[in-house]
Formats: C-alpha cells, structure tokens, sequence
C-alpha cells in the first residue's frame, strides 16, 4: 500500500511539472508571435547593424532623438538665481536683455544662446578677470619658475617715422609680463621728441644720447646702430644690470614667444629672423628657376639631432647692384649677414667680474672701435660653436626684419600735430549743414510773427486773384519760417 501511494504521488508530480513546462512553452511562443514583439526585434537588428557599420551605439542615439526633448524639459535658472552678486544692484534694463536670451535643449543639457556682444558689461568684466587669474597660474605652473629681468636695446634717431616704429616697439615691450629694463640710444644726442615718446610707456628707461649723428647711406647707417648697442652693453656693464639682453630694434616686428625664449638662455642664444623686403619693381622679388627656392630667413641651422651645425642667411646675390645705397633710393634695403636683432645674451657676459664667466668671451675694451669686429654679438666670442639654437632650434620664426623709412624731404607735421589746421583742397559736393539763412532777431520771432499775420484778418475788400496772390505769398513765407526753426532745432 505504502509503494503504491508513492508511486500515485511521484506520477502526479511529474505529470504537474510537464503541465506546467507545456504552458511555459505554449506562451513563449505566443509572446514571439505578437507583432509588437516582432517589430521591437526588427528595430534593435536595425540598429545593431547599423553600430557596427558607424562604430558607436546607434540604438542610443536614437533614443535620444526621440526621448530627449520630451524628459529634459526643465526650466533654466537665471543668473541671479545661481549666483547673485552682492556689490551690483540688479538692474532692469539688464535682467529684461538677459530674458531676451533663447534657450536650446541638446542631448542632455541645455544651452543657452545670448546675444553677441554680450548685453551685461558688468558679466564681461568678471569673465576677463576669471581668464586673466586662469592664465597667471597657468604661467606659474609651466611657466618659467624664476624670472630674469628683460633688457631691451633700442637704438633711434629723430625722423620722420621714428614715431611710427617707436611707438610699435614700446607697445610691444609694455606687454611683456617680465621685469623689463629699455635703454634707449639715440644718434646725435638726447631730444624731447624722443623723451616724449618712451615717456609715455611707463616702464623703466634708460635714455643715453651717442654723440655722432645717422649718416645718410645705409652701411654707415648699420655700422653706427652697432656701435650703439655696444655702447648700451657698456651701460649694462656699468650699471651691473642682471637679466637677459635683446636687440629690440625699433622698425622690427617682434612676438611675444621671443622675450619667453631669451628666459631659456644661458650664455648666447640665436633665433630665427624673418626678412621682408620692399620695392618698386616686382622684378628685384622675383626669383628664377634656376637660383632654386631660398627662404628669406636668417639664424641657427640644426642637425637631426637638435645640434647647431651653422648659419643661415639671406641670400642677397640676386639684389647685386639693385640694393638702396642711400636713404631716398627706390630699392631695396638688404640687411647684414647676421643681424643683432637675432641674437639674446646673458647680461654676465659683459660684466667686468662675474661668477662662472666663461673664458671663450672677449671684454668690450678689447673690441674697440673697429668696424669690422663689430657686425654682430659673434665678435664678442672666441668660438661661435657656443652658441645656443632658441625657438625650437631655429624652426620659430620670432621677429621680423623691416627698413621702411621715409625720405629726407617729406613734410610731416612735428610730433604728429597738424597746427595750423589743413587747407582745403577738394570742397565737398555736399554738406550735412543747410546754407546760412539771413540774419534774423530771433527765429521764434520770425515764426510768431508770421503765424499772427495769417490769422489776422484782413478788412478790406480785395479781388479774388489779389486774395489768391496774396495767400500764396503767406503760404511761402510760413514754410520758410517753419524751415528756419527746423534748422535752428537741429544745429
């Protein structure tokens, strides 16, 4: 009785299991069946293909596209709401352009579209303060840790665009974010126009006067500007100013990574000189096929490997003959073989007694006053293999060469101020003024009284053709009297 009943039971409960794995498989197929079911499948096949065949998660992007707008629809908050400044009252005319502003969902976060410029000065001040404070601690970070001091040499002579490339230069030499230290040499003797000029500046100048004056032709003139900067290196020397010097001349164009690079120097460093030439034939820049491509830049030449292998220069065997003697030729000015303006010296190099002075550098007084020993800084040493590549090994180009100047006879005004005022050499066609009406007591007047004689009314009995003549003449001298108050409202 006992095996029978457990048999009964073991039969009753597989028959339930089998049961219940028929239902199981029964609404399996009827959930695969559905067309819903169906659909969604063929959809994330759809979308599988197509991930495969762009690289990302299709299926997602589309769920974005759908879904997006209709989840992240939240109101933005407003400025003040976010962070209220406590010194600046909240003004209406600003919060009523702010509203103004469009509001744009993409994905999921919003953006919002302000108008350009911005409306809030007051927003844009405190942008350019956050930029200003991002950018010095970025400059302390990976910026130079211990500064030296710039020394900027500038030789000058009174002239007709001495103001013009001056002031270039002092602009320059005012945002560079180092101590900075300008003398300024000038040929014949300190002047008030030139004093005027670097006064303006605000940085700490030197301003010596060289007792000889700018001669006329171009080679006695570049024979004198180096006599100049030598002078300003003895200045250095006298002085004992510690920094790094740079031949800032006053017609180049220099950038600001050139003062970042003379940080890097050690003893002498050389950069990259771009040279640009001026001239009234096309024919002295254009260059034949057979001379080969040469690129107008002068500097340090490396190897492979980083290492200074020689010069090089600018090729000026095409301008033989075609090149500007004097100051008033009509053709281009060739620079030297190397220019100072190329070159960045450590500022001990010049002392008479300094710690760890190299022994491969000569004194000044050794140098003289000889003009063949002085074309470059390279006379100051005993071997040029010294010399270190700066601007990424002579791949920067950090300055630009340029002799624009104006000749002998042209009249411009002094200090740039036209006194007495100009003359006038092409009348205008028009006038924004009207001519001069004649001269009245008063137009108010004029205009009172007129408006009382119309509405005067007359006595005597005239013609019809007298009243009619009569009338236009009133109708023409009220538009004159309007006209005049017109015009006196407007001046």
């Amino acid at each position: 009785m006992k095996l029978s009943a457990l048999q009964q039971s073991y039969l009753t409960r597989r028959a339930n299991s089998f049961r219940g794995s028929a239902q199981l498989d029964s609404s399996a197929d009827g959930a695969v069946k559905s067309p819903a079911a169906i659909f969604w499948l063929v959809i994330h096949g759809v979308c599988c293909l197509i991930s495969l065949v762009l690289g990302f998660r299709f299926s997602r992007l589309v769920f974005f596209f759908l879904f997006s707008t209709s989840l992240y629809t939240a109101p933005f908050r407003s400025g003040s709401e976010i962070a209220a400044p406590h010194d600046v009252p909240p003004a209406a005319n600003r919060t009523a352009m702010l509203s103004t502003a469009s509001r744009v969902v993409v994905g999921r976060h919003g953006i919002r579209i302000r108008p350009w410029p911005h409306p809030d000065p007051v927003e844009v001040m405190k942008a350019h303060r956050i930029i200003e404070r991002v950018q010095r601690e970025q400059r302390a970070l990976f910026g130079v840790k211990n500064p030296r001091t710039v020394i900027a040499v500038t030789p000058t002579h009174v002239r007709t665009f001495q103001t013009l490339h001056l002031t270039g230069v002092m602009h320059t030499l005012m945002l560079v974010p180092y101590d900075l230290v300008w003398i300024v040499v000038e040929a014949g003797g300190v002047t008030n126009e030139t004093a005027s000029i670097i006064a303006k500046s605000g940085l700490r100048t030197i301003h010596v006067g060289f007792s000889q004056r700018m001669p006329n032709s171009w080679e006695a003139r570049h024979k004198l500007e180096s006599r100049m900067r030598l002078h300003a290196l003895r200045i250095v020397r006298k002085e004992k100013l510690d920094g790094v010097v740079v031949f800032a001349d006053d017609s180049n164009m220099h950038s600001m990574e050139l003062f970042d690079e003379a940080q890097n120097v050690n003893w002498i460093g050389a950069v990259s000189v771009g040279i640009l030439l001026h001239s009234d034939e096309s024919s002295y820049m254009v260059q034949s096929e057979e001379e080969g491509a040469s690129m107008p830049v002068q500097g340090p030449a490396c190897n492979a490997t980083d290492k200074l292998v020689g010069w090089h220069t600018f090729n000026s065997l095409r301008y033989t003959g075609r090149s500007a003697v004097y100051i008033d030729d009509r053709a281009p000015v060739l620079p030297r073989k190397l220019e100072w303006s190329g070159f960045v010296l450590n500022s001990w190099l010049v002392w008479k007694d300094a710690d760890g002075k190299p022994e491969w550098v000569k004194d000044l007084d050794e140098l003289g006053w000889v003009d063949e020993e002085i074309e470059s800084p390279l006379s100051l040493l005993k071997s040029t293999s010294v010399v270190e590549p700066l601007g990424n090994c002579g791949r920067q180009v950090l300055l630009w060469w340029l002799r624009v100047e104006a000749r002998t006879d042209s009249k411009f005004p002094s200090r740039w101020i036209i006194d007495p005022p100009l003359d006038i050499t092409i009348p205008s066609k028009r006038t924004p003024w009207p001519d001069a009406p004649p001269e009245l007591p008063s137009n108010e007047k004029v205009l009172t009284n007129t408006q009382e004689q119309t509405n005067k009314p007359s006595t005597r009995t005239k013609s019809p053709r007298s009243r009619r003549s009569r009338s236009k003449k009133k109708h023409d001298t009220k538009v004159i009297g309007v006209q005049v108050s017109t015009h006196s409202e407007q001046n």
